[in-house]
Formats: C-alpha cells, structure tokens, sequence
C-alpha cells in the first residue's frame, strides 16, 4: 500500500470527540461525569472495608462521636453526620466547633473568630437551642458547657450552664481575660496527657468538669471551685515555680537548677483551706526544659492523675488527691499511655503491650506489640498504631478484647462506645466495633492468682458510679 493512503488515525480520532461532544451538549448521552466519578473515586481506608466512608469538603480539624451522630469541624464549616450511613444532615458555617455533655443531652457549640457569641446546636438536627450573643469562650465538658464574657479590660463573668440548660448554674467574676481565652476550648492550667502522633488529642470527646480550674490572667492564677464557682485562690507564680490546678488541688510545682540538674518537688495543697496535702521530691513531671529548667509545660497525667519519672528512671503515677502512688515500673518498662483508670505500658525487652488498672501492680492483659506502636487511651478503647506495616488495632482497656483490626495508615480522629472515625486527608470513615466498648472490669479476675484491681467507680480518680437500684 503506498504511504499516502494510510488511515488518517488523528482524523479518526478527531472526529469521535466531536461526536461525544455533540452528544453531551444535546443530552443524547453525557460520559464525562461518569468519567470523573471514576477518576475521583476514592480507595477504601482500611481492610477490612469502613462501615462507611464519605469524602468532606476539607481536612477535619475536629472530629466527635455523638450519640446520633457525628459532629465535624473543618475549614469554615461544621457538619453533622449520620453515624448509621455517614450522609450529611446538617451544615453550618463556624470558625470553631466543640461537643459538650453525653447522651440525650449533648449539644454542639459553634462560633466565628473574632466575633463575640455562639450558637448551641442539637447535634443530630443541626438545629439552634440557645444563642449567646457576648461570649468570648468556651470550654465544653460532658456535664456541663462553660462561657466567659467581658464588660471591660477588667471586667469578666464565667458563666456555667448544663450542656442543654436554660438559665446558669452559677456565674463568677474575674479580671479581664478575654485577650489571652478566646474560641472554644482555650487551654486551662491543668494535666495534660500523654498523646500519640496518629491519634487525635481529643479522640475521646469531653472530659468531665473537674473540681477547681486554673485560670491564667495578668501573669496570676485564679483558681475557681466549679460547683458554685467560688474563686478559691489568688496566686502568683515564683521563680522556678508552675502552678496548676485539679483533681480537686492546686500544685505547685518546683523545678531547681544545681550541678547541672533539675532538682524537683511537687507539692498539693487543698484550695479551699490553702493547707499542704501531700508533698513527693524528685519526681519529673515532664515541665521543664533542661537548659535552666524552665517549666513551660504543664504536667502529664490525666483528669486525676500525674505521671513522672522517679530519680531511679524508674516512671511512677500517683494519684493527683492523695498523693497516693498508684503503679511503677520495672526496669526499662515505658509508660506510654494513662489516664484514671488504666496504663498502657510496653515491655523492658519492647515487644509486649502490658495494660494495668489502676492500682494493680500486675499486668490485667497483655499482647505482643512492635517497639515502635504508638498507644493511646481513651474512654471507650485503647488505642495500638503501627507504621510497620501500617496497622490500627482497638481494644477493651478492661479485658484487652479486640474490638477492630485494620490495615491502615488512617489517623483515629474520635472514639465513641461503639466505633470510631479514622480519616485520611479529606476521606472519613466509621468503623463499627465487634461489640461495645468500654466495659468495666470484671468484678473478680479471670485468674485466681491475679490480684484484684479495686473498686473502678467512685472516689476523685475514678469514674462516678451508677445509682443504686431505688
């Protein structure tokens, strides 16, 4: 055949594309969203597969677990979910976005940078319960929602509410602060807790509203008793001193410089009688810095307990009320995760993931665990991330049961009782748990040689326990 008479493939081409297009313009037969679909198509989260996986219009910044529903904050926007199918419900545009109380009575607080006022949603509707039109911040818990709002400079009222609550429970006056405590959740002079890199801060929802906050203002410390909120105390930090404030006490924390070392004590003292209650020496709190000791941190822990190393590098808990040491390590085990109930702990040889409820001091469970995992408590589920490979497991913390096994390089950005939300970028997904989460430690162990673990309600570290029948 002579080369000039070869088939013209670019006409061919051509003229295709000309027909799909007549086509698509005159409604005939339209490929392109189909196309894009496939293009944009996103590859599951885990495997096994997500209950649901749905792609959000930015990078979550907060991610909550509702009882109907889950509650997103990203970009200018926050959305509620439904938790059974992952569809949006509702959507509002907000600069923040935080969940307070539990159950039936849980509420969403929105409100815009540098505009006073929130509104308080149902989380489930989306619809507005209550609009405060003054408020400069607030702090969410899972009894109780707490607001400030400024006359003038000096001038600030706090303000605590029931999450679902009309009218205040109580109001308080403090200097002017509205310049230092603004938006939602503004950090507070309390513990903080041992976080792991792929799990969210806030992964377990709200905390319960502590006894005494500590709140920072003109370089002092004011510290409010939340049943009334009756400011207890006035105080102003010293040279090499921090000063936080819960678990019912007000610490002061000292951190020394000499020969080259931090030398330190932590004192309690109860803020209604400004009496000492417990003192310990040389335990590390994890507050300063080495070069001059300067403590810039507030101290690990958990609502109601303080974790540190001992002088003999051995990691101690103790709890935050008494004073009372509650677990210690043995030689070149690492405290990893902790909080009023349970340690997370791995292993001298780094290989085993050793769980203690507190304050036993012989491991509840334990299963095999790379040395590099991060661990994470929270209220529902502890919480085990590999990166070799990438590996997601969720466990009861009271019996070390699995609750969900992934292959996954998701972040877990909200735990709930019966599953939790990973994400990835702009993708989420819900995984469903095997069963309910959460549960309480068997009243007896499983293991007659296994000493009991306690009580695990009632009394300052512990969970608040359920009514008696009657």
């Amino acid at each position: 055949m002579a080369k000039g008479s070869a088939p013209c493939v670019k006409c061919y081409l051509a003229f295709a594309l000309i027909v799909v297009i007549v086509l698509a313009a005159t409604n005939v037969w339209n490929p392109f969203p189909g196309l894009w679909d496939w293009v944009n198509r996103s590859q599951p989260l885990s495997e096994p597969d997500v209950t649901w996986q749905q792609r959000i219009g930015g990078t979550p910044q907060s991610v909550t677990i509702t009882e109907r529903a889950v509650v997103i904050e990203h970009r200018l926007k926050v959305e509620g979910r439904s938790i059974t199918s992952g569809n949006q419900v509702w959507e509002r545009e907000a600069d923040w976005a935080a969940v307070a109380g539990e159950g039936a009575d849980q509420v969403v607080a929105t409100g815009e940078l540098l505009i006073d006022g929130y509104q308080v949603l149902n989380p489930a509707t989306g619809a507005v319960l209550r609009t405060d039109d003054a408020a400069v911040a607030v702090w969410t818990y899972r009894n109780a929602l707490l607001d400030v709002r400024c006359a003038g400079p000096r001038d600030c009222t706090l303000t605590a509410w029931d999450p679902r609550g009309k009218s205040p429970r109580w109001t308080s006056q403090l200097p002017g602060m509205g310049f230092v405590l603004f938006a939602d959740n503004p950090q507070l002079l309390t513990a903080r807790p041992l976080t792991a890199r792929d799990v969210a801060d806030d992964a377990g929802g709200p905390q319960t509203l502590p006894a005494v906050l500590g709140f920072p203002i003109d370089g002092k410390i004011y510290v409010v008793e939340t049943l009334s909120g009756r400011v207890l105390q006035e105080l102003e930090e010293e040279r090499h001193e921090r000063i936080v404030a819960f678990a019912g006490r007000t610490f002061s924390l000292v951190a020394t410089p000499r020969d080259g070392a931090c030398y330190y004590t932590a004192q309690a003292e109860d803020p209604v009688t400004g009496l000492q209650v417990w003192q310990r020496t040389g335990i590390n709190l994890r507050t300063a810095d080495r070069v001059g000791c300067a403590q810039r941190q507030n101290p690990t822990g958990g609502p109601n307990v303080l974790a540190g190393t001992a002088p003999d590098m051995r990691e101690t808990v103790i709890d935050a009320h008494d004073g009372r040491v509650l677990w210690t390590s043995v030689a070149g085990q690492e405290l990893r995760a902790v909080d009023d109930r349970y340690v997370l702990a791995r292993s001298a040889d780094g290989g085993i993931l050793q769980a203690y409820a507190l304050p036993t001091p012989s491991p509840r469970w334990t299963r095999p665990m790379h040395p590099d995992a991060q661990l994470a408590l929270t209220r529902h589920a502890a919480l085990v991330v590999d990166r070799k490979p990438d590996r997601l497991l969720a466990v009861d913390p009271a019996t070390g049961a699995e609750l969900a096994n992934l292959r996954t390089s998701a972040e877990v950005l909200a735990v709930g009782p019966r599953g939790m939300v990973i994400g990835d970028g702009r993708e989420i997904g819900y995984v469903r748990f095997a069963r309910a989460a959460g549960s309480p430690p068997a009243t007896e162990p499983a293991d007659p040689g296994t000493p009991y673990p306690g009580p695990t309600c009632g009394g300052v570290k512990q969970a608040e326990c359920p009514a008696a029948p009657g």
